[in-house]
């Protein structure tokens, strides 16, 4: 059995930050990554394309997952993308060194001081996030809105387009915060390295190199301490105590999944930072098998969807529905009567939409209704949605009522069956404490989106208010281990 002093399972968002403060400590860490590492190649061709999609695009499928191109044939391997069935909703998450960042729109977007309190209990401040947390995130990622020049250019009408609406509209529009290089963007305009982020390609990885993705700036970072080891395609099967600390066995998978060996690794300080899904997933198990047998009862709830919709309109000038990535305009109708909402343009080229055509994604103040159960005959935990559940519907009507009052286009479609943005399952302050120790079990901590406990990141995605979270639990913890 190997040993090390913490374990981190998970290198997304709440992963790489711990990594990094821990590293940064003197505190020798793994890290624990099921995926394998995305290194951007000078020929540009690390990952799979829309137009040609592989066994890049998903993992371990034997077909196509992503949002408007699901199941075409492609080869099973490691990917970057996965789909979790849940009953009532289906939730993405990034699979490989660097977790969600590879797949994610690089959007860092801080949530509203009225709404997130409406998520969050009252003992955690938002001026402490607001002055301490969240800009210590963007400052380690490095964010900026869209420059003006970018904007500008011919790929980006439909960001254009949303923001010109709801000005006419007066209502509130402006740019998001992204994780960016935009002199890559620049080149990527210039044709100086092929059209990547430009051309919409987003869901399967950035070719270009254009993403501020953890893997270029958490993690390295966090081995470059000497304290930190990473190590890709070990994939976590069970978490258990053992009297001195925590057992963890892991499978050594091979790029096509297959299991090359098994292993335990103990750890006195284990963080589970696996994503929302997959941390409460391993706890939920653990429980009901006697490997942690003291977990609340409130493990396995309070989950949810984020308020997530995927909508089509048509009718609308010219917006290269395919262009113009990653979604740079949002349009916020927070005091929305109905339901508050967000919605970003997003291109999407490979549903094929025509001139006319905008993508968005919306995201509100869904409920805390998910909730996680374990089947001991087939030995999985499943996640249950109440997808008809009046808190869940009344999201998209906000966003009809948005629609009514920009009054331009018709709307094609709205999903709510799909999610990019699971929060919760281990809510914070009533699974673990206010900084994400789990209850009962010194040494066991949570950092990822598991904690968010109100069902949503307050009509934002949860990618920076993970990241907060996670540098105001570990700035508390870190000097605990060490001093311990």
């Amino acid at each position: 059995m190997r040993d090390t002093e913490a374990l981190v399972i998970g290198s997304g968002f709440g992963g790489a930050i711990a990594a990094l403060r821990l590293g940064e400590a003197g505190v020798q860490t793994i890290v624990l990554e099921r995926g394998r590492r995305w290194p951007v190649t000078e020929a540009h061709d690390t990952f799979a394309t829309y137009d040609a999609p592989d066994g890049r695009a998903a993992w371990l499928s034997p077909v196509t997952v992503a949002p408007a191109q699901e199941g075409v044939p492609i080869d099973v391997y490691t990917g970057v993308l996965d789909r979790i069935k849940g009953a009532g909703i289906d939730v993405l998450a990034g699979a490989g060194v660097g977790g969600g960042s590879l797949v994610y729109n690089t959007v860092l977007y801080q949530p509203r001081r009225d709404l997130f309190a409406r998520v969050f209990p009252s003992w955690l401040g938002y001026d402490e996030m607001d002055d301490v947390w969240y800009p210590k995130v963007r400052a380690a990622i490095g964010v900026s809105t869209m420059p003006a020049d970018v904007l500008a250019d011919e790929h980006y009408r439909g960001q254009r387009e949303l923001l010109d609406e709801a000005a006419a509209a007066g209502m509130t529009a402006r740019l998001f915060e992204l994780g960016l290089d935009w002199d890559v963007i620049r080149a990527e305009l210039a044709g100086d390295v092929p059209a990547s982020l430009i051309a919409g390609q987003v869901w399967y990885g950035s070719n270009s190199g254009a993403k501020r993705s953890l893997d270029r700036t958490y993690l390295p970072r966090a081995e470059a301490t000497g304290n930190v080891e990473v190590l890709p395609l070990h994939e976590v099967t069970d978490v258990r105590e053992n009297g001195t600390g925590y057992v963890v066995a892991v499978n050594e998978i091979d790029d096509n999944g297959r299991v090359v060996a098994r292993r335990d690794i103990h750890t006195r300080h284990l963080f589970l930072a696996a994503g929302s899904v997959a941390t409460t997933r391993l706890l939920v198990r653990a429980r009901e098998i006697g490997a942690l047998p003291k977990l609340a009862d409130a493990v396995g709830t309070r989950w949810g969807a984020n308020g997530d919709l995927v909508i089509i309109r048509s009718g609308l000038p010219p917006t290269g529905p395919g262009e113009g990535g990653p979604a740079g305009a949002v349009l916020e109708d927070l005091d929305n009567p109905v339901a508050p909402i967000a919605l970003a343009c997003m291109p999407i080229p490979q549903a094929g939409m025509p001139e006319g055509f905008m993508g968005l994604i919306g995201m509100g103040l869904g409920p805390a209704k998910g909730s996680f159960a374990y089947d001991e005959r087939t030995d999985t935990v499943n996640l249950t949605w109440p997808a008809s559940d009046p808190g869940v519907t009344v999201i998209a009507d906000g966003a009809r009522a948005t629609f009514e009052r920009l009054g331009n286009g018709a709307i094609e479609a709205i999903d709510a069956s799909l999610t990019g943005h699971p929060c919760g399952g281990v809510p914070i302050g009533l699974a673990t404490d206010e900084y994400g120790r789990v209850n009962g079990y010194p040494g066991l901590y949570v950092v990822d989106g598991a904690l968010i406990p109100g069902g949503s990141a307050a009509c934002t995605n949860p990618a920076l208010t993970i990241g907060a979270l996670a540098e105001r639990a570990l700035a508390t913890i870190v000097p605990d281990i060490v001093e311990g």
